[in-house]
């Protein structure tokens, strides 16, 4: 009998913000459970931000370099496989709830689809159940008939009880703890499950909007946590300091401002920038965005009560798409080279292996796809970068672990043209690659110069050392490793086949 699988993503969750994690402050009582019956993979990192590339690389299994969407809008080619469509093709009617934020290829949709005014396209392969894109309408309509008066525009109901503010605040919305979208989103998915057939083998994914901004949470989420409290910020003494640090964090530091975190209408180039604030306020946001977290996990531990109760065969993937920097570096966000945005949660729960418990072997977003496919037995997809994880649910590694992890992040602008005159760079020399080991981290940039941490003496990675002349080996070493990674894993759809006297040979089949 093949096996449910339900892969939840939470968008924008740092990975080491786990109870289970060590964490010093947050609690997570119902993923810390999941974990314990599972496998938890402590240094598992996503491939691109923002959400859209990001996403592109867990649904195909493919690096930034080989999907290209680089950007959130930028479209998916239609000619990649992804998990949708592989589990179709074994067997399973694959459904969503929420988002998945892939952009339409415009070759196969008409020219005025509305699919091509939107970030916000659906991954092809999936029977959408309940979309909640950035607009919740249908958590808008939830609301509504529960007696809640529906906003002007939507992004207003995120507003404090108190009013509008552009600084971090415990002001809760005017919704509670159990109309918040991801219990609405919870909800829906709970009532599909109860409809489901019973021994027909299902595929969902949840994709919760939450820990994403803006920052705030109902009670008593928005007051769980001591703002004084927690680690001390990832930074160096002052935001100037900080922008020395390379072009491209100078440039972020101009950019970030709270109209995207706050509710000060979007887009509005007036609003204050993050690297001005103090202390006090990267603490507030720090206490909020915990308290969001611990929502979330409340509505997983919901989910998971109901997956328990039935006591079927169900494989519980949990991850997200992205970190957050949360005032390290001085900045919010994602963005950039540092881990605080590309380290991510992943934990695996499959109730016919024993677990390993955790993992502290390198994984990528990658992997997820082809470890979905092998625990139901199905055929992987063709050329993907990424490697099955399931071995490690069995207590062994892999023939090949990871000694390494490498990420992409690409910071043009096609529609503004911002970057591009900020940086005095061409379109498509913005863009930067990483290669991330134990003990050093080097960035590659196109257009912009490079970057090396060494991160045994420097963990925070605030010392550049990629000029000093006792480092210039080591940064020639990992410019090659670099280099050798993009020439293994670059587009491989046909390298491996050959088509011969005796017909088609196919190395990787």
């Amino acid at each position: 009998m093949r096996p449910n699988v339900l892969l939840i993503t939470a968008d924008q969750w740092r990975g080491d913000c786990l109870g289970i994690a060590d964490h010093p402050v947050v609690r997570t009582p119902n993923i810390d459970r999941l974990a314990r019956s599972g496998t938890w993979f402590a240094r598992h990192y996503a491939q691109a931000a923002p959400c859209g590339p990001s996403r592109a690389s867990l649904y195909t299994g493919l690096y930034q370099m080989n999907h290209r969407v680089v950007r959130n809008g930028t479209p998916l080619d239609n000619r990649h496989d992804n998990i949708a469509r592989a589990m179709r093709r074994a067997g399973y009617a694959p459904t969503l709830f929420g988002f998945t934020d892939q952009s339409a290829d415009p070759r196969t949709v008409a020219a005025d689809s509305p699919w091509l005014r939107t970030y916000e396209g659906i991954l092809p392969g999936f029977d959408v159940a309940v979309r909640l894109p950035e607009d919740v309408g249908p958590w808008l309509d939830w609301l509504e008939a529960r007696g809640h008066r529906r906003p002007k525009h939507f992004w207003e109901i995120y507003l404090p009880a108190t009013g509008r503010s552009d600084r971090p605040t415990r002001s809760p919305p005017r919704y509670g703890a159990d109309e918040t979208e991801t219990a609405f989103l919870a909800g829906c998915f709970l009532n599909w499950l109860d409809s489901r057939p019973a021994g027909e083998p299902w595929f969902a994914h949840v994709s919760f909007l939450r820990p994403h901004p803006p920052f705030i949470v109902p009670e008593p989420f928005n007051r769980l946590y001591d703002a004084e409290t927690g680690p001390a910020f990832r930074r160096a003494a002052s935001a100037g300091e900080e922008a020395r640090q390379h072009p491209l964090l100078a440039y972020w530091h101009d950019r970030i401002r709270t109209d995207s975190a706050f509710l000060t209408p979007p887009h509005d180039s007036s609003a204050p920038r993050i690297a001005e604030w103090g202390d006090a306020d990267f603490r507030l946001l720090r206490a909020i965005y915990w308290g969001m977290i611990s929502e979330v996990d409340g509505q997983i531990g919901r989910i998971m009560d109901r997956i328990d109760a039935l006591g079927s065969d169900t494989v519980v993937i949990l991850t997200s798409d992205h970190g957050e920097m949360l005032g390290d570096h001085w900045t919010i966000g994602k963005f950039g080279y540092f881990d605080q945005a590309f380290h991510v949660p992943l934990i695996i729960r499959d109730p016919r292996r024993p677990g390993e418990g955790r993992v502290d072997a390198f994984t990528e977003a990658v992997d997820i796809a082809p470890t979905i496919l092998e625990l139901v037995d199905a055929p992987p997809i063709s050329a993907a970068d990424g490697h099955s994880l399931a071995s490690y649910l069995e207590g062994l590694a892999p023939a090949r672990p990871r000694d390494c992890v490498h990420w992409e992040y690409d910071f043009r602008e096609p529609a503004t043209g911002a970057a591009q005159a900020a940086l005095g760079l061409d379109l498509d020399d913005c863009a930067l690659s990483v290669i991330r080991d134990e003990r050093f981290k080097y960035v590659h940039c196109n257009g912009l110069p490079p970057l090396l941490f060494d991160l045994a003496a420097d963990p925070d990675e605030l010392h550049d050392v990629s000029g000093e002349p006792a480092y210039q080996a080591v940064r020639l070493d990992y410019a090659e490793r670099l280099l050798r990674w993009r020439g293994r894993h670059l587009d491989r759809t046909f390298s491996g086949v050959l088509l011969t006297a005796d017909g088609v040979v196919d190395a990787r089949a």
